[in-house]
């Protein structure tokens, strides 16, 4: 049986990481955190999880990790007001499929979309 799945995505700075998520996404770290090439975040009840790659090209990085909210209205706006980049081509919106949605890139490119079912 399934429980939870939590996405392995690339950092090439474990501080800068750790700062971006924590300092302005709100998650805190998990476990001791002495990990010099692993991170491990969570917020809520998800787990987000970083493994160093210090020859990251952030152009070439195809990191993505979808995360379901509630009330995505307040968290996009929450976002503006913490002057959290929007990803250019993913404002808020509603999707064909049902999901409103929007999506920001953290320091290495990773994409991070915020969905929320709306029908």
């Amino acid at each position: 049986m399934y429980i939870a799945v939590n996405p392995k995505l690339p950092m090439r700075d474990k501080s800068i990481t750790q700062d971006f998520y924590v300092g302005l996404l709100g998650f805190k770290t998990l476990g001791s955190g002495n990990f010099p090439e692993y991170l491990m975040l969570e917020k809520d009840q998800i787990e987000l999880h970083f493994f160093l790659f210090r020859d990251l090209d952030p152009q070439e990085n195809y990191g993505q990790v979808y995360i379901r909210t509630q009330d995505i209205q307040s968290l996009y706006q929450n976002f503006l007001n913490k002057h959290i980049p929007i990803h250019p081509n993913g404002p808020l919106q509603l999707k064909p499929w049902g999901q409103m949605e929007f999506s920001i890139l953290d320091p290495d490119l990773n994409l991070l979309t915020f969905g929320e079912r709306i029908t």
